[in-house]
């Protein structure tokens, strides 16, 4: 038995372990980022204001646990920073394990959001209490890098949570971290996701302990999808828990940007989102780039606080997601 005591009233028991949301879910430590070619869609992102690049390198997963049984693959992975959080683009090269799976079923795009836990032994606690709201392990297991022995935990969350929930644990921190850097005129404000149903969601979620989403359906205007006038509309979810900003789109109408992401990609990660103080001049350089802006609109009253813009361009092609821009009236 893992517990000292059985609990005598099951669902009171679910709930109170619900409950206990562990601090370290108060930041993201890093992206897990699935793509075919590492190296070169780490270079394309560097062009755009991730930083501390560091190139490819070739590792061999051979401590690891895939769906419950022993496996050994051997991936190629490319770091970066943008700001606090770390990115690791991960091109699967052999065997089976999360990262192909991934690749197989949704193309490139964010598998995980990984949160950094203080101990081994939080960890172990963290994973069994998930085990006891029955979400299973995916993919756990240790791997030498820079900063010593990293420890890992995939959480089968993504059928119902639309993503991997990520845990990660690294022995020793006497290795030198990339440095912390973003480009002047980005902040990373939200992570994005696009769903069927987004109550359905949001229940999964509270029931492992995450805030419960709140509900808005805004009035938008100045609409636009692909150089034409835009008829999008889309019901938005919202979770604030710490640092962390999740927004969660449910689309209503279309032609849309979110309903062509569903459609080559399935649910989940859509976009980064970042406030800008001038979003023209930002898509305009991603253009330059060859990511053209495809998406855009306002909401509130022009002129007026609570008023803003946002712009999507289309950086697909460097790894299966969007950057939103947005831009508040101040």
């Amino acid at each position: 038995m893992r517990n000292k005591w059985m609990c005598l009233l099951p669902l009171v028991c679910a709930q109170q372990l619900s409950a206990q949301l562990p601090d370290f879910y108060k930041k993201v430590d890093r992206i897990t980022w699935v793509v075919t070619h590492a190296d070169k869609v780490a270079q394309a992102w560097s062009k755009l204001g991730f930083e501390s690049l560091q190139a490819a390198r070739v590792v061999v997963l051979s401590r690891t646990q895939f769906q419950g049984k022993p496996a050994k693959s051997i991936v190629k992975i490319a770091a970066g920073r943008l700001g606090p959080v770390q990115i690791r683009w991960i091109q699967p090269v052999s065997g089976r394990n999360a990262y192909s799976e991934f690749l197989a079923r949704h193309g490139e795009g964010v598998f995980s959001l990984v949160h950094r836990v203080p101990t081994r032994e939080a960890l172990t606690a963290e994973v069994a209490r998930l085990a006891d709201l029955n979400v299973g392990v995916l993919e756990s297991g240790d791997v030498e890098s820079g900063l010593g022995i990293v420890s890992y935990a995939y959480m089968n969350t993504e059928r119902e949570g639309k993503y991997s929930l990520g845990l990660i644990y690294v022995a020793d921190t006497g290795g030198a971290e990339v440095a912390a850097a973003a480009a002047p005129d980005m902040k990373l404000s939200q992570y994005a996701f696009v769903v069927r149903d987004l109550r359905a969601v949001s229940a999964y979620w509270k029931k492992l302990g995450f805030p419960a989403m709140s509900f808005t359906h805004p009035a938008l205007r100045e609409l636009v999808y692909q150089g034409n006038p835009g008829q999008f509309d889309q019901e938005l979810g919202w979770q604030r828990h710490g640092q962390i900003v999740y927004e969660w789109i449910q689309p209503l109408r279309g032609p849309t940007a979110y309903m062509d992401h569903q459609k080559a990609h399935g649910e989940g990660l859509h976009h980064l989102a970042f406030d800008v103080s001038d979003i023209d001049r930002m898509t305009a350089l991603l253009s330059k780039h060859g990511f053209p802006r495809v998406q855009s609109g306002a909401w509130g009253e022009e002129g007026k606080p609570g008023s803003g813009k946002f712009a999507y361009s289309d950086t697909g092609s460097i790894g299966g997601i969007a950057v939103e821009f947005l831009w508040n009236f101040k």
